[in-house]
């Protein structure tokens, strides 16, 4: 029997909705916890809304900090793009509200834990694998598996009726995902591929054509993979991507509308702003470009999209992404420099980029006047290479 339940509670309009419903369904006392990601405003009031809603208690905790330190910058340091340009901002998130649940559950001796994520997406699975990897014995309540529900229309009819206080309404039903990293939109009139974003969606970057008509110009300090700085000034990890966000977005950076393959076999249309993230994802591959021998930057980047794919799966905590962890952080530990950009439209360029470690040697790049590379060394070379190509070429005209 289930008598006290802990549940991940964002404030939407699902999670509003589980509150009454696993009061009713279950007959336990229900514990809402909010982690504090970098949602903004949507914070305001959560506590009390919870409460109003028939939580038991809430803990609302801020965790920016440690979310970017811990969890985003890892996994920057990794070149994580899923699907060629999914940041992973939703995705990155779970696995940190999910094992802070699993504290609090804990804690207050709950029998359960419960999620508001729909049985069709990949958010059910990201946190179930964290919950079961870090207290396997735990009970797991998904309601989009369980009630009659079957749209969220359905839900904001239910929340009208228990005046459960919701913001989503028929004339915007969007599913949407705020952090520090991102802000992601699915749902409504986004579920037809065809149809463009209504403008009024966006939240976080402005449309091109209102951002400023003059280029700006950064430079980003890294210190073995991560950045630490923003035009020479240290700031904390929350602090720089939130300076980031900022600058990012006035000039219409990181906005992506794309159809992605989820974990469940679904194909899905999610449109995302990145403003930050986009600029720290350009900035770091600028510097790792002069710092890192080839062979080692074309592992990592052979590797890049199946450390994505795990991160997009929600297997943050298991053991093979552990693994993979540490050889990218043993490989960052020369990323250090400073990456200069130019923004600009929606457009972020590299301007310039140098590092102390820097392997770029300009008397062997240069196509000026040199005496340190001897241009005939270069006939041997093809001659070897060129071995194989011409014993397959000499078979296929016999």
């Amino acid at each position: 029997m289930v008598k006290k339940i802990v549940l991940a509670y964002s404030g939407g309009l699902d999670t509003s909705v589980a509150i009454t419903w696993l009061k009713e369904t279950y007959g336990a006392e229900v514990i809402a916890f909010c982690a504090d990601l970098g949602q903004k405003e949507e914070l305001r009031t959560v506590k009390q809304k919870a409460i109003k809603t028939g939580a038991a208690r809430v803990y609302v905790e801020d965790l920016r900090e440690e979310f970017v330190k811990d969890y985003i910058f890892p996994m920057l340091r990794g070149n994580a793009v899923y699907e060629s340009f999914y940041l992973l901002g939703t995705s990155i998130a779970r696995p940190l509200i999910a094992r802070k649940q699993i504290e609090i559950a804990i804690r207050e001796g709950a029998d359960a834990v419960a999620h508001g994520a729909t049985g069709k997406g990949n958010d059910q699975i990201r946190f179930e694998f964290t919950y079961y990897a870090l207290k396997p014995d735990i009970k797991v309540i998904a309601p989009w598996r369980e009630w009659t529900f079957n749209s969220r229309e359905s839900l904001i009819d239910y929340a009208a009726k228990h005046k459960i206080p919701v913001t989503a309404t028929r004339a915007k039903p969007y599913s949407t995902d705020r952090n520090i990293l991102h802000i992601s939109y699915e749902g409504g009139i986004l579920e037809d591929p065809w149809a463009e974003p209504p403008a009024d969606m966006y939240t976080m970057a402005v449309p091109v054509e209102k951002a400023p008509s003059k280029p700006e110009y950064i430079e980003i300090g890294f210190d073995q993979g991560d950045p630490v700085s923003v035009n020479g000034k240290k700031l904390s990890p929350a602090k720089l991507l939130e300076s980031l966000n900022e600058t990012g977005g006035r000039h219409g950076i990181g906005r992506v509308d794309i159809v992605e393959n989820r974990y469940v076999g679904i194909k899905s249309r999610g449109v995302y702003e990145t403003p930050g993230g986009t600029i720290l994802h350009m900035a770091r591959r600028a510097v790792q470009s002069l710092t890192l021998d080839r062979e080692v930057a074309h592992l990592l980047d052979s590797l890049m999209p199946k450390y994505a794919e795990m991160v997009y799966y929600g297997y943050w905590f298991a053991p093979e992404r552990i693994a993979l962890q540490g050889m990218i952080d043993n490989v960052q530990k020369a990323v250090t420099g400073t990456a200069r950009l130019r923004l600009y439209k929606g457009g972020c360029v590299i301007a310039g980029r140098k590092a102390p470690g820097s392997l770029y040697n300009a008397k062997l790049a240069t196509f000026g006047a040199e005496d340190v590379y001897n241009q005939k060394d270069a006939e041997g070379f093809i001659r070897l290479n060129a071995l194989r190509l011409k014993a397959n070429r000499s078979l296929r005209i016999r």
